[in-house]
Parts: structure tokens; sequence; C-alpha cells
């Protein structure tokens, strides 16, 4: 490892291009960030609060998928990987973990630690920015707008902790739509070279994580109601809940990101930003998981139809979304007609749920995805449309 290198935009064409070590620890710092947020989703939908917490718990995970997202893909680009590139990401990092330590006080409306976090990571990635822009004349414009435009935005979410009670809701929407507007304008002069095969290898890792999370929350919820006795209903519920995890995470990888990314590098913003719901989703389904363990353990508030509603619909999501993200890319290996009827029926368990019960809603579930993965196994992948090049 160099002590110092010239930190010039990598390769795009760059071959057998993954994920580094230090990108993989970066990562699991967000871990704590997504247990939390899951934690505190699932104690409100067994409270039949729902209603109350979405907002912060989407609020929350838009703080924690925004703070991975730029740091992603500025390292798609710009990874040098020498000491100052590890000091600056380690900066970062630690402003992850005050980010985490940050969301029970945001579910309760108080974002000041979150906010905090971010700050030092913003310190961190400025500072990447503009070591990338004294480097790299040819991709200056871009990266000292991206350094101006971050810090700009990060003066606004500072100064919403001086609003009484940090404002009403709109200025947290309104500073959140101040920061996605950063990278579009910023690309304006030119387009960071990011790697499309490495993006959707870092997108497909963070989507691990976030499905070994659900694993982790029922796990938890296991735990607390083996203590009750196990019975045929919770085992039932468990397996139901691993299989739907063990379907999406193959639906999702037989898509062909990569290609795709390569072919359409202009959809670039459509599908990474498209991923916050994606995302959301799958952390979601931990805390609906967790719910529906909860159920068979315990008396809850929620009622069976908002239980099988807190795992139907974020499966839905998922589902809906991998069609709008990879149908512009020109190639999908699942057909979209059936990914949105398989959303249509996930959605529908939760009528006959009462009838069902949990366990039998989730098998339901389970078996619809497993249908949609048959009949995307058995059948040709949909090829390109038109063998337009890549704009």
């Amino acid at each position: 490892m160099p002590l110092r290198s010239r930190m010039v935009a990598r390769d795009l064409g760059e071959p057998h291009r993954v994920s580094s070590p230090l990108e993989l620890l970066f990562d699991l710092t967000f871990v704590a960030a997504v247990s939390q947020a899951a934690g505190r989703f699932a104690h409100a939908i067994e409270g039949g609060h729902v209603g109350d917490s979405l907002a912060p718990f989407l609020m929350t995970f838009f703080a924690i998928w925004w703070a991975w997202m730029n740091f992603t893909w500025f390292a798609s680009a710009y990874d040098t990987d020498d000491v100052p590139y590890r000091l600056m990401t380690f900066v970062q990092m630690a402003g992850v973990l005050v980010l985490a330590a940050g969301v029970p006080d945001a579910f309760d409306g108080d974002f000041t630690t979150v906010t905090i976090g971010y700050l030092v990571m913003r310190v961190g990635l400025v500072a990447l920015w503009l070591r990338a822009a004294a480097a790299h004349p040819e991709g200056r414009a871009t990266a000292l707008r991206y350094a101006i435009g971050l810090s700009v935005v990060q003066v606004f979410w500072v100064a919403r902790l001086a609003l009484p009670d940090q404002g009403p809701l709109w200025v947290f929407f309104v500073c959140a739509a101040l920061d996605l507007s950063v990278p579009p304008i910023a690309e304006r002069p030119g387009m960071t070279t990011w790697h499309p095969h490495h993006i959707a290898e870092r997108y497909g890792l963070f989507t691990i994580i976030l499905l070994g999370e659900s694993v982790l929350a029922s796990t938890n919820a296991v735990q607390d109601a083996v203590e009750h006795g196990v019975g045929g209903e919770l085992v039932t519920i468990a397996l139901a809940g691993l299989a739907i995890l063990f379907a999406l995470w193959w639906i999702y990888f037989s898509e062909p990101a990569g290609e795709g990314l390569e072919r359409r590098r202009d959809r670039s913003f459509l599908w990474g930003y498209g991923h916050y719901f994606v995302f959301a989703a799958l952390a979601a389904i931990g805390a609906g998981l967790e719910t529906a363990v909860a159920s068979s353990g315990h008396h809850i508030e929620a009622g069976t139809r908002l239980v099988a509603a807190s795992v139907a619909v974020p499966v839905a999501v998922v589902l809906v979304m991998l069609w709008v993200l990879h149908a512009p890319m020109r190639r999908m290996n699942t057909y979209p007609g059936l990914l949105v009827a398989t959303a249509v029926l996930v959605l529908l368990t939760t009528v006959a749920a009462p009838a069902l019960g949990i366990p039998g809603t989730l098998l339901l579930i389970a078996v619809l995805l497993a249908l949609l993965l048959a009949t995307t196994l058995t059948r040709p992948a949909l090829r390109p449309r038109t063998a337009e090049p890549a704009e």
C-alpha cells in the first residue's frame, strides 16, 4: 500500500473490479444502525402504532442509506487506497457509528445525534472530493461541485437543529431533496467514472447485509419466543420467514445489474436512488418477521392483518421496485408481468390472513415467491429490445 498516491479517476472498464476490504469494513459500520431502525419499527408494529412510526422509520433509513450511498459512488470512481484515503474513510466510519447511536432518538423526533454523525461523515467525504479536485483536472469541476454542494446542504441540516422542535416535518424533506439534488447537479460537467460491475456488487453486498439483519431479527425473536415453549406455529413462521428471505435473495441476484448499468449508464440515478425503496423494504421485512414471531410467543396489540401486512407490503415493494429498476436496462431474467402479478397476490394475502393465521399467510407468501422463481428459472431470459449501445 502506498503512503500517498495521486488521486485520479479509476478506469470504468477495469477488469475484475471488486469491493475492497476497506469497503467491506465500511459496510459493517451500518449494521448497528440498520438493526436499531428495524428493531424500533418492529416494536411499533407489535404495539399497533405502525402509522406513527412509519415516517420516522423512513426518515431514519434515509439517513442511513444516503450516508452509505455517498461514499459508495465516490469510492467506485476515486479509490486510491493510500494512507490519506484510508484515514478519511475512518473518519466517515466514526460518523456512521455516531449516526447509529442516534437512531433511537431519531425515532422520537430528535435528529441531533444523527446530524452530528452526518457532519463528521461530511468532513471526511468533502476532504476526499477536494483532494480529487486538486489531483484530477479532468474531473475538477464535478469534484468541486460535489464538495460545495455537500457542504452547503450540511449547513441546512445543522441549521434545522436550531428550529423549535427541529422544525416541521416538511423541513426534513426539503433538506433531503436538496441532498438528493447534489449528484445530478454535480455531474453535469461530466459523469464520474464509477464502475458498473463494482457498483452492482456494492449494492448486492448491502442487500445481503439487510437480509442478514432480517435473519438476526428473526433469530432474536425466536430466542425470546422459545422461552414460552417451542410449538408448530413458531417453527412454521421461522421456516416460512427464512424461505421468504432466501427467495428474495435469489430473485434479486438473478438480475444482471452489472451488465445493465454498463449498457445504460444514463439510468444510474434511477437505479441508485430507486434502491432506497428496495433497501428500506428489506429492512422493514426484518421488522415484520420479528413481529410475526412475537405474535406466536406472546400477546401483542397488533391484529393479524397488520402483522401479515408488515411482511406482505415490503415484499411487494421489493418485487415492484425490481421491475422499475431493471426494466429500463432492456434486459431482465424475471418477466416484469410476473413480478407485478406476484406483488399483487402477495398483497392480497393480507385479506386472507385472519382465516389462514400468520403461519399460513407467511407460507403462502413463500409459495408465491417460489412459484415466481421457478417460472423464471424454467423460461428463457428476456433479451434487450434493441442492440442500441450505451449512451
